[in-house]
C-alpha cells in the first residue's frame, strides 16, 4: 500500500515523493497510522528497515494539524545514544518536513561541541528536539528549555541507550515527564533490561515485531574468512584492490586500530581515513561527509558508526576486528544492505578469535561458512577445535596440502548477486563455476 493510505497530508507525501519514497516498509505501514492517532509504540525491526521515518512521519503531521504558539515547550523529544544518529534524525526531520505550511522548529543538541550555540537555538524556542541524554540534562541545568509538557517521547536505539550506560541519565529525564504523553520506543533489539523499562513506560502499546527476511529489509551476504591476525591488514588491501570495491566500512576494536589501519591503507595508496570517539565534533562530520561523498573510499571506525549511519548503498562492511556482542555484530553489518539493496559483510577470524566467533553464530542461530583466501592461508590453528589430520604439519603448509586444500582457498571475486524474490545470493568464480548460498 502507498504511503497515501497511511493519512498523511500531501505537503508530507510530496516530500517523500521527492526523496524518491515510494512505498512503505513494513514497520512504516504498521506504526505510522497508529502513531499519527496519538497511541504509544513497542517496534521492533531490523537496521535499515525505516524506523527513523515510521516516527519522524507522525510527529511532523500531529505537529501540522495542532496550532503552534511561539511560547509553547517542545511538542517532541527524540533520545538518541549518539551525536551521529542525532544529526541522522535532525536532518530526517528537516528534509521530510520541507513542505509543511509553518516549517517545524528543529533542535539537534549533543555533546562534544560548544553548548552556548545550542542555548542560543533554544531561546527562540523549539517544536522538536533531538538529543543525546547528557546534552538534554546539561540544557535543563541551563533553564534552556521545559519538558514537563512535551506530548511525544521517542527513544530511539533503545537497547543501545541503555547498553551505553545512559540507563541513569535516561531515569532522571523520565522523571520530569508528563505522565500523559505519547511514547514510542524503536530498535533493533530488546533485551531484558529494555523489555521491562517498555513495560514500565509505556500504556497499552502497538507492538510491532518485524523478524522475518523480506525484501525491504537488508539483503547481506555474510561471509567468515579465516586469517592470522597479523595478517589481517594486508588481506584487507588485496579484498579492496582485487574485488575494485569503491566504498568500505571497516570496524575496529580501538582509537588506535582506526589510525593504524587507515594509515597503512593509505600508504598502499588506498584513500582512507579513521573515524573514533576521540575525534572532534568537526573532525567526525568531515570523515563522514568525505566518506558519503566518494573522497574516501575506506572509513575505518570503532563501533562509534555502527549505530545511525545512513550511507546510501554502502556496498561492505569489513570486522576486521570482531564486536563484543552479537547485539554490535547486528549493527554493524546492518550499515550494508539498505533499504532493499544488496550487500556483504565480512568478518576475518583468527586462531585467537575463532571461538568468540563460534559464540556469535551460536547466539544468532547462524552458522557461516568459513573460507581461506589464496596466499593468506592462517598458520595458526585456533585451540578450541580439534586439529584437522592430513592438513598440517607443523605451521607452514606444504605445497601438497595447499594444492589438497585447494577447493576451500577463495580466489574469486568478491561482488553479490542477490534475487529478491528468493533472497539468495550467489558469488561468481566463473560462468561455468559457482560457489552459491
Amino acid at each position: 500500500m502507498p504511503f497515501s493510505t497511511l493519512g498523511l497530508t500531501p505537503n508530507l507525501l510530496r516530500a517523500l515523493s521527492e526523496l524518491d519514497h515510494a512505498m512503505p516498509t513494513v514497520v512504516q505501514s504498521e506504526v505510522i497510522p497508529s502513531a499519527i492517532a496519538g497511541r504509544d509504540i513497542w517496534a521492533q525491526a531490523p537496521t535499515g528497515s525505516g524506523k527513523t521515518a515510521a516516527f519522524v512521519l507522525p510527529i511532523l503531521q500531529r505537529l501540522h494539524l495542532s496550532a503552534r504558539k511561539l511560547t509553547a515547550p517542545s511538542s517532541a523529544l527524540i533520545l538518541v545514544p549518539t551525536r551521529e544518529l542525532a544529526m541522522q534524525v535532525g536532518e530526517a526531520f528537516r528534509n521530510l518536513g520541507r513542505y509543511l505550511p509553518e516549517h517545524a522548529r528543529i533542535v539537534t543538541a549533543f555533546g562534544g561541541v560548544s553548548i552556548n550555540p545550542q542555548l542560543i537555538t533554544l531561546s527562540k524556542g523549539a517544536d522538536i528536539v533531538v538529543a543525546t541524554p547528557g546534552r538534554l540534562l546539561d540544557l535543563l541545568e541551563h533553564n534552556a528549555l521545559s519538558i514537563s509538557n512535551l506530548s511525544t517521547l521517542v527513544l530511539d536505539e533503545a537497547d543501545r541507550l541503555w547498553d551505553m550506560g545512559f540507563a541513569n541519565e535516561l531515569g532522571r529525564i523520565i522523571r520530569l515527564l508528563p505522565k500523559t504523553r505519547q511514547t514510542m520506543l524503536f530498535s533493533a533489539t530488546f533485551p531484558p533490561e529494555v523489555k521491562q523499562m517498555g513495560d514500565e513506560l509505556l500504556r497499552d502499546p502497538l507492538r510491532v515485531e518485524i523478524t522475518t527476511v523480506t525484501t525491504t529489509i537488508p539483503e547481506i551476504v555474510e561471509r567468515a574468512i579465516e586469517v592470522d591476525a597479523p595478517q589481517r591488514t594486508q588481506l584487507l588491501r588485496h579484498l579492496i584492490q582485487t574485488n575494485k570495491w569503491t566504498q568500505v566500512l571497516v570496524f575496529v576494536a580501538t582509537k588506535y586500530a582506526t589510525e593504524h589501519v587507515a594509515d597503512k591503507l593509505c600508504r598502499a595508496r588506498i584513500k582512507a581515513g579513521a573515524l573514533n570517539g576521540e575525534l572532534s565534533q568537526g573532525a567526525r562530520t568531515q570523515a563522514l561527509q568525505d566518506f558519503k561523498a566518494g573522497k574516501l573510499q575506506v572509513l575505518v571506525a570503532t563501533d562509534l558508526a555502527a549505530r545511525g549511519i545512513d550511507i546510501v548503498q554502502l556496498p561492505v562492511v569489513v570486522n576486521y576486528d570482531l564486536p563484543r556482542s552479537v547485539v554490535d555484530y547486528t549493527h554493524r553489518i546492518g550499515r550494508t544492505g539498505r533499504a532493499g539493496q544488496c550487500g556483504a559483510a565480512f568478518s576475518f577470524i583468527s586462531a585467537e578469535t575463532h571461538a568468540h566467533f563460534s559464540l556469535i553464530e551460536k547466539r544468532r542461530k547462524h552458522i557461516i561458512l568459513r573460507e581461506q583466501v589464496a596466499g593468506f592461508e592462517p598458520q595458526q590453528i585456533s585451540t578450541d577445535t580439534p586439529v584437522p589430520t592430513g592438513g598440517i604439519k607443523g605451521k607452514r603448509k606444504s605445497k601438497k596440502d595447499k594444492l589438497r586444500e585447494g577447493s576451500t582457498g577463495l580466489s574469486i571475486p568478491l561482488t553479490p548477486a542477490c534475487s529478491a524474490k528468493t533472497n539468495s545470493y550467489r558469488w561468481h568464480r566463473s560462468p561455468s563455476d559457482r560457489l552459491s548460498h
